[in-house]
């Protein structure tokens, strides 16, 4: 059974979220103290974790960049809740390494949605060994991207994204096509979710950010020449 922590100081949020993740068969428990937190992380390590940004303490962002520097949870999955629904902290979010955002206030249906979505795509899938091109090498089944013998760490979604592309080079997607095959639920959210994400995907890649081409009014591929 899939573990999930609530990192939330609002009471009322925090036990209506474990409440409803507990009905739906998921194992939760939350923390309104990132102290908290902390602690249960020396003892367990969760299948994914609800990541508030206001928190006494410590933000949320700050969470964030620890558990991604840190070589046994940069990969866990996070996904942020927040009352700000500006552009710029979805940003923020995404940049540091969240997976996925969920502003304030939500539908309950939707959070669980959201988060069965990426525990589906964090759990056991066939994948093919490797992936090569030019200096790029991607190995689905380990979760590991180099450039140039480098590893490079991306968050769930860059890696997913990436991965889909390269599986099907010189295909190309369009950003409502992505939505759908790496959220892998109804999203209702902008179409830019997908240009933050392909911009810090290219950044993380350094010189093999080049192979990532962007199709004009349509979407993005792997491989070819720019239209």
């Amino acid at each position: 059974m899939a573990l999930i922590y609530i990192v939330e100081d609002d009471e009322n949020i925090r036990e209506l979220v474990t409440y409803t993740l507990n009905s739906q068969g998921l194992e939760a428990e939350g923390f309104s103290r990132p102290s908290q937190f902390w602690k249960a992380m020396e003892v367990t390590t969760p299948s994914l974790v609800l990541l508030d940004i206001m928190l006494p303490e410590e933000d949320g962002l700050s969470i964030l960049k620890k558990l991604r520097s840190s070589q046994e949870t940069g990969k866990l999955p996070v996904i942020m809740l927040t009352a700000k629904g500006s552009e710029y902290d979805t940003v923020m979010g995404l940049d540091s390494g969240a997976d996925d955002y969920i502003p304030k206030p939500f539908r309950m249906m939707e959070l669980i949605s959201r988060v069965r979505a990426l525990l589906r795509r964090t759990e056991g899938q066939e994948k093919p060994q490797e992936y090569i091109l030019g200096e790029l090498t991607v190995s689905p089944s380990r979760h590991v991207v180099r450039v140039d013998g480098k590893e490079v760490t991306l968050t769930l979604k860059e890696f997913e994204l990436l991965c889909l592309l390269l599986s099907k080079q010189e295909t190309v997607f369009s950003r409502s096509q992505l939505l759908d095959r790496i959220w892998g639920y109804e999203f209702d959210g902008e179409s830019r979710t997908i240009d933050v994400h392909v911009r810090t995907l290219r950044q993380k890649l350094g010189s093999a950010g080049k192979y990532i081409k962007t199709v004009r009014g349509i979407g993005y591929k792997i491989g070819g020449k720019t239209v």
